[in-house]
């Protein structure tokens, strides 16, 4: 009896099919996995509120923030925010190209494709974090490896989204420019690259908003930017000092989102 039938009759159609023998032995094996992950992860609730007290002691400690050192404070999260400006800047205009490589409708070549695609699922596979340690032992300490760092990795996540816009733009305009003898060349810039500009604004954007994020973490491992500035104050136990320290980074990195979304609207 078909759904539509069963309505008619007065019979309540079945909400899911039913799965097969291999679908629900593979249902199965999902849920068993996620059980032992549970329990590889070591999740305790009783553990979590053992911990409250210790958390709210840390938050007591904390309170109120020290602002002795909010000048080399700020200096440091202007840092931050000029590392994540620049590598953000510089990833996007690295990832035009290498999108227009890895997009199969627009590629000189399936190799090219295929190896273009190769480096951006690297480049997105591999942490900033992990960059960051690269660039430093290639460039030293300091924000040029930080920014180096968030250049690679925001080639990663522009260079898969660009290629996606680019292949998901009409083709009628396209085909109409290859008829009239424009060079692939003229194609890309005259009918795919401005259909796929709002897509590569907000996909900018979005990457300069985790850049900004992703810049804090940087400075743990010597990338430059306020994450030492954190490190050092929570290995010291000057807490007041840290509060300071990630009430700045709230600050810089709700302004970022703010400002952000703010341009989505009005450019988009």
């Amino acid at each position: 009896m078909s759904e539509n039938a069963a309505v008619k009759a007065g019979a309540i159609p079945p909400r899911f099919e039913r799965p097969g023998i291999l679908a629900f032995l593979a249902y199965l094996l999902v849920i068993a996995f996620l059980v032992l992950s549970i329990e590889g992860s070591q999740l305790s609730v009783l553990g979590f509120f053992e911990g409250l007290p210790y958390m709210a002691d840390l938050f007591v400690r904390m309170i109120p923030p020290d602002l002795s050192r909010i000048g080399p404070i700020l200096s440091a999260l202007l840092e931050t925010f000029q590392m994540a400006l620049v590598g953000t800047a510089l990833g996007v205009l690295f990832s035009l190209p290498l999108a227009i490589w890895a997009s199969k409708r627009l590629s000189p070549h399936p190799l090219v494709y295929y190896a273009a695609r190769g480096l951006i699922s690297w480049f997105r596979t591999v942490p900033d974090l992990v960059w960051a340690l690269f660039f430093v032992v290639t460039v030293g300490l300091g924000p040029f490896a930080g920014t180096l760092a968030l250049m690679v990795d925001t080639m990663g996540f522009c260079g898969k989204f660009f290629a996606e816009a680019m292949e998901e733009t009409e083709e009628g305009p396209q085909e109409a420019l290859t008829a009239l003898g424009a060079r692939r060349s003229g194609v890309i810039c005259a009918a795919v690259i401005p259909a796929a500009m709002p897509s590569f604004i907000n996909t900018s954007l979005f990457s300069l908003e985790k850049a900004t994020r992703s810049s804090v973490v940087l400075g743990l491992v010597g990338a430059g930017g306020i994450g030492i500035e954190l490190k050092v104050a929570m290995d010291l136990f000057e807490y007041p000092t840290a509060a300071t320290i990630i009430v700045c980074i709230f600050i810089l990195v709700l302004l970022v989102e703010r400002l952000s979304s703010h341009l989505r609207q009005r450019i988009i």
